[in-house]
């Protein structure tokens, strides 16, 4: 068997205008993530470390910013799509292991829900996703309320 790991980052500004997505869940929040997609900066952290477990570069390569088709798009999506570039290079999702940055909303009541979103979107077990949440004490621009970060690590497996 070969395992293989992956660390992944992401940053989106909060705006007004736009719906609250992370971990494929919509929050009640008066902000939301500004960007190309829905901006879901969990699933993106997610991605960027699937991809680079298998050495398939990054997110916005797969995906690009600049592409009308991603326009919008759902970020499940997204994650939909690079488990099956995954399964092409014959890998699976072994363990995710994920840590977002915000000050507001709190993330921990929701955690269960993102868990069961993704798990069903990458089609593994819940126990296989780790998240958690944090804040930056009020420093930076997550502290200052201006965005939101995401990090994430992941193990693959190829038979």
């Amino acid at each position: 068997m070969t395992i293989r790991v992956g660390m992944g980052y992401d940053v989106h500004k909060l705006t007004t205008g736009r719906a609250l997505f992370l971990g494929g869940v919509r929050l009640e929040h008066d902000r939301g993530l500004l960007g190309h997609s829905d901006a879901d900066v969990l699933i993106h952290a997610i991605c960027d470390a699937l991809l680079g477990a298998a050495n398939m570069r990054d997110i916005g390569y797969h995906f690009p910013d600049t592409s009308a088709d991603t326009l919008g798009m759902d970020s499940k999506v997204i994650l939909k799509k690079t488990v099956v570039l995954l399964a092409e290079k014959g890998y699976r999702v072994g363990n995710i292991d994920a840590t977002v940055c915000a000050e507001r909303p709190r993330i921990n009541p929701h955690i269960p829900a993102m868990k069961t979103c993704l798990a069903q979107t990458i089609g593994c077990d819940e126990d296989a996703i780790s998240i958690k949440a944090t804040t930056s004490e009020k420093m930076g621009f997550v502290g200052r309320q201006e965005g939101m970060a995401a990090y994430a690590v992941c193990l693959i497996e190829k038979p």
